[in-house]
């Protein structure tokens, strides 16, 4: 049984719009314009019990919209969702006591106060008796390293330390279901690591599900196996993180590391490309990694040349080309090692956003 079904939902704002002016004002006192945005655009998808969902999309694509409706603080314009078997909007108090919000802009912690009272609150709230909550906060303190900052005041927190309480002040009640809205947000890079690290260990130990938005490609590939992408408010893709990369990258990139010195004192030298490859590329010089000054070695043969230095070349090759293209490097070039890796996920998304990606 899916822990969130969700069916056909969908979800408009209508907004006024005021006309310029002292005219604009005074006609908007007898007759008002509105605008209608459709944030959510009749989506639907489900999540088992213990998932680690990514939720994807360029801003103003209806993420939050739709957590926010999961949570039961927006009603929707049409369609159903169930969650935990219940309908989120209803708020009903079995339903609000078994999932957690956290909105990464969002405070819930009260800032003139030392964060323990704050966690205190949330507990007494709850109705989470003092053993249960003595053991839990430290436990969560304890492995998001916060333990020493429970009697700092919440406003001379660092936004780092305040983000990691306020994921502890969520999951004080043990939350089956999580709703996660850029948790890493603004967060230094060791932060975003410990948290990334967290949750996914709290997802193991505790199987609760959850679903995540960022836009750090980095929370989504290191946390997430499944990711739901939406834009304009429409549902765009719905699978394994493996399956975005088969659909909209066809290709790889692979660096070639050539031996040979450092280059000559007027740069770099990149070899006759052909326009579609090379362009804007300057031709110098050849450095001593090529067989001779003079030889002239067509890379484009092999694939788009992205970087060209004195001792590597980065190619984007056909996927089902980079065999017989390391194959060939190997025979034809000095080569002293060869690293093939994927597109990072973030250029491809940004691409399938940009209208610019197949399939």
């Amino acid at each position: 049984m899916a822990v969130i079904e969700v069916n056909g939902l969908t979800k408009t704002f209508r907004t006024y719009r005021k006309l310029p002016g002292l005219a604009g004002a005074w006609r908007g006192l007898f007759r008002r314009e509105t605008e209608t945005t459709l944030a959510v655009n009749d989506i639907s998808f489900r999540i088992e019990a213990g998932e680690l969902v990514g939720f994807v999309g360029p801003n103003g694509a209806g993420k939050t919209t739709t957590l926010k409706m999961l949570a039961g603080l927006l009603y929707p314009t049409s369609g159903a969702a169930r969650v935990l078997g219940y309908v989120p909007w209803e708020r009903k108090d079995g339903y609000r006591r078994q999932f957690a919000l956290l909105l990464g802009q969002k405070n819930q912690l009260w800032w003139d106060l030392p964060a323990r009272e704050s966690l205190a609150l949330n507990a007494k709230i709850y109705g989470i008796p003092e053993p249960v909550f003595a053991a839990t906060a430290g436990e969560l303190t304890e492995l998001l390293g916060v333990s020493d900052k429970l009697n700092v005041m919440v406003r001379e927190l660092s936004l780092g330390e305040r983000m990691k309480l306020e994921l502890i002040a969520a999951l004080l009640h043990q939350p089956k279901v999580l709703f996660l809205d850029e948790p890493t947000i603004g967060l230094d890079v060791v932060s975003q690591k410990t948290v990334r690290e967290f949750l996914q260990h709290h997802n193991r130990a505790s199987q609760t599900t959850i679903l995540l938005t960022s836009h750090y490609m980095a929370d989504i590939q290191e946390l997430c196996r499944r990711v739901i992408i939406i834009d304009h408010g429409r549902l765009f893709f719905d699978g394994a993180l493996a399956e975005v990369l088969d659909r909209f990258a066809d290709f790889k990139l692979v660096t070639i590391h050539c031996a040979g010195g450092s280059a000559p004192a007027n740069g770099p030298f990149t070899p006759s490309l052909s326009p579609s490859a090379g362009e804007g590329v300057n031709r110098r010089e050849a450095p001593p990694l090529w067989p001779s000054a003079d030889e002239r070695v067509d890379l484009s043969k092999y694939g788009e040349v992205i970087e060209c230095t004195p001792t590597t070349i980065t190619l984007k090759v056909k996927r089902e080309r980079v065999v017989a293209v390391c194959k060939a490097v190997l025979d034809e070039l000095p080569v002293t090692d060869l690293d093939i890796q994927e597109v990072p996920i973030e250029d491809i998304i940004r691409r399938i956003f940009a209208g610019q990606a197949g399939g």
